[in-house]
């Protein structure tokens, strides 16, 4: 009996990336397209509306399921216009090899869905200056980028650091589009106007709030 290969670092995510740096981030082109419409991975799989793109501004527990099993996720996610490349969390208290495999797996899964026909755009996710490096790394300047603010402004700390991050991501890749998943406060994003345009969805939780309040 023929024993059974298994591929246990799953190198098919791997086939045909390009990287760059010493730290060899995954280059990600982004699609030229523009979302309509967003819906969260995790609602993504209990809907048969499929003209919307797919976010991935979710809980990491909600979202790492993807990188565990990629192939499983493919045919649906291919039933969408499109989607934006996985947010992984990068927070200050964890180690800077975790945040950067964090960014290199988000990379990855885009590279594999883009290989497979999906339009993918880059969601760019950075913290404090240690993570611009790669943060930004393997982006195309002027193109369609994505970032969320769920979670950053609320407390003055997070915001400091969301602030500065955001500055230093314009000046690095002055993207040509910013979708902004979350608050986009005028006092943070109107500065960047005149050369970027900005286009917000809101968070689920700010739709769920608005409900209540109508």
């Amino acid at each position: 009996m023929k024993k059974q290969n298994y591929d246990v670092f799953r190198s098919y995510l791997f086939k045909n990336i390009d990287y760059i740096g010493e730290l060899e981030i995954p280059i990600l082109h982004s699609s030229y397209l523009l979302p309509n419409r967003l819906i969260s991975f995790s609602k993504a799989l209990k809907t048969k509306d499929y003209n919307q793109w797919v976010h991935f501004y979710e809980n990491d527990e909600t979202i790492l399921r993807v990188w565990r099993n990629p192939k499983k996720y493919l045919p649906i996610l291919k039933k969408f216009y499109g989607v934006i490349s996985p947010d992984f969390s990068i927070h200050r208290n964890m180690s800077l090899f975790m945040q950067i495999q964090s960014i290199f797996n988000g990379r990855v899964l885009g590279n594999y869905w883009q290989q497979n026909g999906i339009e993918v755009i880059a969601n760019v996710r950075f913290n404090d200056s240690r993570t611009y490096k790669f943060a930004f790394e393997g982006i195309d300047k002027n193109a369609n980028i994505s970032i969320g603010s769920l979670g950053c402004l609320k407390k003055n700390e997070e915001r400091k650091f969301f602030v500065a991050g955001l500055e230093e991501m314009m000046k690095t890749l002055t993207p040509k589009n910013l979708i902004v998943y979350g608050s986009a406060p005028e006092e943070i994003f109107d500065r960047y106007k005149n050369n970027t345009n900005i286009i917000q969805f809101p968070s689920q939780i700010s739709k769920i709030y608005a409900n209540k309040v109508i």
